[in-house]
């Protein structure tokens, strides 16, 4: 188990940010977290934490000090994927990366394609309004992936359950809600079809998986991010 100081640097309403503290949480690590205000980051935030501003973020060793001053001899680390595997590293009696390779190897396939397909689907989507045929077809590419049953790899959670796991929440969440940037109404079809229909069954019953863990509990603020959509999309309840 790490000893050093760990600082998390986060947003409840960020997708990005979720996968870390997912992963946070199944180690069952105790760690400092700060939250971000999206709208209104501290200008130390980009000089002593992260240069692009973005979140999440990571300060690691160095003294214990106040989050908000931030130590410069703490190590800085950055973007979701990569905190994924440096918590699966230092916690490794947690087993969020499996020990056989060829388990590894699929666990970073399966991100890979989360990375290159889920995500760019899932954007296009809600956060542009494109046909959802395309959403479809890639949430149907992904679920071929999984295993029969279980997680993504198998039957134990690993970091690639983090890699997709916000998104798909945020996909029952905003289109349940009829919230994102398609027409009204075609968000809760495509809900029906995503979370109920025969065609995503086995996609159904992992996300059933994903969302009955302790982890999920503790991570998701399910109203917040739907508030935060909503202002974001200006779609009333």
């Amino acid at each position: 188990m790490a000893t050093e100081q760990i600082t998390l640097y986060s947003s409840k309403a960020c997708p990005f940010c979720q996968r870390v503290e997912l992963a946070i949480s199944e180690a069952g690590a105790n760690i400092n977290r700060y939250e971000i205000d999206l709208s209104n980051k501290p200008d130390w935030y980009a000089s002593k934490i992260s240069s692009s501003g973005k979140v999440p973020s990571l300060a690691y060793g160095g003294p214990k000090v106040s989050p908000d001053l931030p130590s410069p001899e703490s190590t800085k680390i950055a973007e979701s994927l990569i905190l994924l595997e440096f918590v699966a590293d230092l916690y490794p009696d947690a087993h969020l990366l499996p020990g056989a390779p060829i388990e590894r190897a699929q666990v970073r396939f399966f991100i890979d394609a989360v990375s290159t397909k889920v995500l760019p689907a899932y954007a296009g989507f809600v956060m542009r309004g494109e046909p959802k045929e395309k959403l479809f077809g890639v949430l149907e590419d992904a679920q071929a992936l999984l295993s029969p049953a279980g997680f993504a790899v198998g039957n134990s959670w690993t970091i690639a359950d983090a890699a997709i796991a916000p998104f798909l929440g945020r996909l029952d969440l905003m289109l349940g809600n009829d919230v994102g940037k398609f027409e009204e109404g075609v968000g809760r079809a495509a809900h029906a079809e995503i979370f109920e229909g025969d065609r995503f069954a086995r996609l159904q019953k992992y996300y059933k998986d994903l969302t009955g863990r302790k982890s999920w509990k503790a991570t998701f603020d399910g109203e917040y991010i739907l508030d935060n959509s909503r202002a974001r999309f200006a779609r009333a309840a």
